[in-house]
């Protein structure tokens, strides 16, 4: 698959170099086909990591995407340069307006704060009541995950004596969805947070279906709405080295931090990470865009409600 992007993006010249094909809207608009629009609200600090590793794990399908960047008006990032936002990210108010075959939101770090605490938080409520009637299809990541689930039914977080902070691995309680096509029976995730959700709280919402879970780290991911909500709690976007650099920026600061569970060959930094979600990541990025997006997004978007 294409991925379409603004033209200078900073992911286009990362990618390149792995050989995954990204195009600018320019090419794609000489193009006869009617490709999907996939938003995406990010909410990380470095902005253009998060960037890069999205469009790395969606261009794993042989259906084209149109990808735009949406920003918070009611916080200015202080961790990506203002000339990045300025030129490739939308606020709420220049896309309210619009239709989008999926959105993804992604994780923060904001664990250490109740919702209602969050300075932006009237503004993210907005996008979350604005994303179930213009967007067909919402992948909700970490704390994004945490986050709808508690505005939507009522699920709040727990804060974790230590944090979560590793590869785990995980098991489907649901293998014949069509997300999990082509998965193994066991699966490895990454994790990195301060705060869970019980499962005992998940089970409480019938509207809520969990679909994978870790004996470590809880439950993983919930689907509502036949698949128009999906919740992952854990990171298969992630590179191999943001764990490493997560890991070795807290040590520089000082921080209580644990070497990452089951990410390290041996258990050594000095080795390097060990890889083992790279499949997994591919097939569930892959499974969303094609059956929870593609097979049933009206192909008028402006019908999607």
């Amino acid at each position: 698959m294409s991925i379409i992007v603004e033209k200078n993006l900073p992911a286009i010249e990362t990618l390149a170099k792995e050989n995954i094909f990204v195009i600018t809207k320019d090419r794609a608009e000489a193009q006869d086909m009617r490709e999907l629009k996939i938003i995406v609200l990010n909410l990380m600090p470095i902005k253009i990591t998060t960037e890069t590793d999205l469009i790395r794990v969606l261009s794993n399908s042989p259906i084209q995407v149109e990808l735009t960047l949406l920003k918070l008006s009611s916080y200015n990032s202080t961790h990506t340069a203002a000339a990045h936002m300025e030129a490739f990210y939308k606020e709420f108010d220049e896309i309210k307006d619009k239709k989008y075959d999926g959105m993804i939101i992604t994780g923060a770090p904001l664990e250490n704060y109740h919702y209602t605490e969050v300075s932006s938080w009237p503004e993210i409520s907005k996008i979350l009541d604005w994303s179930r009637t213009h967007c067909w299809s919402t992948m909700y990541i970490c704390w994004g995950a945490l986050a709808a689930l508690y505005h939507f039914y009522g699920i709040d977080k727990k804060m974790t004596e230590h944090k979560v902070f590793g590869v785990f691995e995980h098991k489907m309680l649901n293998p014949l969805n069509p997300i999990f096509r082509g998965f193994d029976d066991k699966f490895f995730v990454p994790h990195s947070r301060h705060c869970e959700i019980l499962r005992d709280d998940v089970l409480r919402v019938p509207e809520l279906s969990l679909l994978a879970e870790s004996d470590e780290t809880g439950p993983y991911m919930m689907m509502a709405r036949g698949g128009r909500e999906i919740f992952v709690t854990g990171h298969l976007e992630y590179n191999p080295y943001t764990l490493d650099t997560e890991y070795k920026r807290d040590l520089e600061k000082g921080l209580p931090i644990d070497i990452p569970k089951n990410y390290y060959k041996d258990d050594d930094p000095a080795k390097g990470p060990e890889v083992r979600w790279r499949s997994a990541a591919s097939l569930f990025f892959q499974n969303w865009i094609n059956y929870f997006v593609y097979q049933q997004t009206p192909f008028d978007i402006n019908q999607i409600q």
